[in-house]
């Protein structure tokens, strides 16, 4: 029950707030508590990159000329890429940089359930 009661406070207090500013918050809880995120990239119905042990997916930001803080059409992040799907990072399998499009790349980003 006290759960229920927070998550409802929290929802209402969200609620009134814009989405870049609910993302901020987002992040920084996410960089307190960490995240075991999972990145898969999909194209026709089919997952062909994952991406594991992601911390957060951060939305890039405008600097020097123009609107300084201007959300970009595009996230970043590290993570171990996942190439035999298994939800583990193996020997093999090395953390790298990757960028993935808010316009063009179909994308689920999910908590690993392992």
């Amino acid at each position: 029950m006290k759960r229920l009661v927070t998550l409802s406070v929290l929802a209402l207090s969200f609620s009134g707030c814009t989405q870049e500013f609910q993302n901020k918050i987002s992040r920084s809880v996410q960089n307190w508590t960490g995240t075991n995120g999972v990145l898969d990239i999909i194209s026709d119905g089919k997952v062909m990159y994952r991406f594991i042990n992601i911390d957060k997916l951060t939305t890039a930001t405008a600097t020097g000329q123009g609107i300084q803080g201007e959300s970009r059409a595009y996230r970043f992040g590290y993570g171990v890429m996942d190439k035999n799907f298994n939800l583990v990072a193996d020997e093999d399998e090395k953390k790298v940089y990757f960028e993935i499009s808010d316009f063009a790349t179909n994308y689920v980003f999910y908590e690993n359930p392992n």
